[in-house]
């Protein structure tokens, strides 16, 4: 039956099955498009404020996001009285604050010695 599909030879009596295999098909592609919709990542997301506190791990009273943006801590839009937030962003900034461990800073003060005129001695 697929052979006949691909050949173009489709008979009356072979209509049925072809318009069953058409729909198999559709249906499989719908199920992939679907998969990798939902696969994307949503990293141009607005946030607004309340979403905002809801997505950040330690979940921040808005008092408090307000005193971030009054110090310009955290990155954000304002159009017109109306705050936003791009995820993106708020992901970049989240990740800024990252506590070097022991083993990092012994590598930069090596390298740091090493670039130095002297040198380690």
């Amino acid at each position: 039956m697929q052979e006949n599909i691909l050949q173009n030879e489709i008979s009356f009596n072979d209509m049925p099955k072809a318009l069953a295999y058409l729909i198999s098909k559709v249906d499989r592609l719908e199920t992939l498009l679907s998969v990798s919709k939902s696969e994307q990542p949503d990293s141009d997301k607005w946030f607004n404020l309340q979403e905002l506190c809801s997505y950040l791990p330690d979940k921040p009273a808005r008092q408090t996001v307000y005193g971030w943006i009054g110090q310009r801590l955290i990155p954000y839009h304002k159009k017109g009285k109306k705050l936003q937030f791009l995820k993106s962003e708020i992901d970049a900034w989240l990740l800024t604050d990252k506590r070097k461990t022991v083993a990092e800073l012994n590598e930069e003060a090596t390298a740091f010695i090493l670039t130095k005129k002297g040198g380690l001695k």
